[in-house]
């Protein structure tokens, strides 16, 4: 699919599905952590592989947890935590400050992003008839631009300009953010999406 082909139609299509997974993702992380988290709005980009790096310090060292989508719509998921919110939900969740990350403190974290991959799935399965299942999780700790360029190779997307699912997760109202969520469709996941939907 060539994605500057989609029309307004099929893109609001994607957002409104996007917003139905985010909404339970956001939903079981405000449970997990027992604290309010909100959400943005989410969005569908369609942009250079380059401008995705922009977006984030791309050479900030971050802590991702990756969750490859399996079914039918393969793709990745990706929850790209800062640094110190990453400790920081370690801490909140085990009692135990670290310095670095730690076997347990894989271990929390790869839970956390296979209970909100699953939350964003199993809404988006509903709503679609799909039927969309993930992997175990791995947790990376690396630059952001690392962590980002697997996602998006590992899902087949090496073009010039590549598509992903994006939410920003919110903690309270500091509006200190959580987490950068992106799902990236590997070629293909997106035509079954838009055909359940109706709109391909």
């Amino acid at each position: 699919m060539n994605y500057s082909e989609l029309t307004p139609m099929q893109l609001d299509a994607f957002r409104e599905v996007s917003n139905i997974g985010a909404g339970n993702a956001a939903t079981a992380l405000s449970q997990l952590l027992n604290r309010k988290v909100d959400m943005t709005v989410p969005s569908v980009n369609i942009i250079p592989l380059d401008s995705v790096f922009t977006k984030l310090d791309a050479e900030e060292i971050a802590i991702g947890v990756i969750v490859r989508v399996l079914g039918d719509t393969p793709g990745n998921i990706l929850f790209i935590f800062e640094k110190d919110v990453a400790f920081d939900i370690i801490k909140s969740l085990t009692g135990t400050e670290e310095d670095e990350l730690s076997e347990m403190g894989v271990s929390v974290l790869a839970e956390i992003g296979n209970i909100i991959s699953a939350s964003y799935m199993n809404a988006i399965s509903k709503f679609t008839n799909l039927t969309i299942t993930p992997s175990v999780p791995a947790v990376s700790y690396d630059m952001v631009a690392a962590i980002l360029s697997t996602g998006f190779i590992e899902s087949g997307q090496m073009d010039d300009n590549v598509l992903d699912f994006e939410t920003e997760f919110l903690q309270d109202k500091t509006n200190t953010i959580s987490g950068h969520f992106y799902y990236i469709p590997m070629p293909g996941s997106l035509e079954k999406i838009l055909k359940t939907l109706g709109v391909n």
